[in-house]
């Protein structure tokens, strides 16, 4: 698993490398993007620990999946991910962490995510781009899923399927850890216009 220090670092080339393939400067990413130009400095110096709201953000505005900005690139074809070798994009503070395991390329994205959420750890999430579903499918313990319209309670086994275009959050109450695997569609990245929707 790469060390958080060199994950900052391959974002920020990555982001740098995209928005110059594009012939952008720093004020028209953030323009575009909706994050301040000190964050995209940051970010592309390397000395920024971003989000993975602001890295959407980022890489919905240059019109790429979230992977092409926090993986290296790979040849076209089968993509191999072994076990815990994928970026971690969130650490909780009892534990839990958010690792990117596998996407596809645009258009249409589908991520896979392995997440860990330990004793009272709470992530919540903004809007996604319109049109954006999530698949949840807990494979160990308890996690909650708050949506804008309603708080389900999924244990061992269970699956949900919820609009991933309202704000969103996952929480573990016990006090064990919970383990779950995520499938997010983000439909027609890099199709302007990628507007959020707010449902509140």
């Amino acid at each position: 698993m790469i060390d958080s220090a060199s994950l900052a670092r391959l974002i920020g080339q990555r982001v740098r490398q995209e928005r110059q393939a594009r012939q952008w400067t720093l004020d028209q990413l953030a323009e575009g993007s909706d994050v301040s130009r000190r964050m995209v400095i940051n970010i592309e110096q390397g000395v920024a620990n971003p989000s993975i709201a602001i890295l959407l953000k980022l890489s919905d505005a240059l019109g790429v999946g979230l992977a092409a900005l926090v993986d290296s690139p790979k040849p076209s074809g089968v993509q191999l991910t072994r076990s815990g070798m994928g970026p971690v994009l969130w650490s909780g503070e009892a534990g839990g962490r958010a690792m990117l395991v596998a996407s596809t390329a645009p258009p249409d994205v589908v991520e896979l995510w392995d997440w860990t959420l330990g004793p009272g750890d709470r992530h919540a999430s903004d809007a996604h781009a319109k049109g954006t579903r999530e698949l949840l499918h807990v494979l160990e313990g308890a996690v909650v899923v708050e949506t804008a319209e309603q708080v389900v309670t999924l244990q061992t086994g269970d699956a949900l399927s919820f609009p991933g275009d309202v704000p969103h959050a996952y929480a573990n109450v016990r006090s064990t850890s919970a383990r779950f695997s995520l499938s997010v569609f983000e439909p027609a990245v890099g199709s302007p216009p990628r507007a959020r929707t707010s449902h509140v």
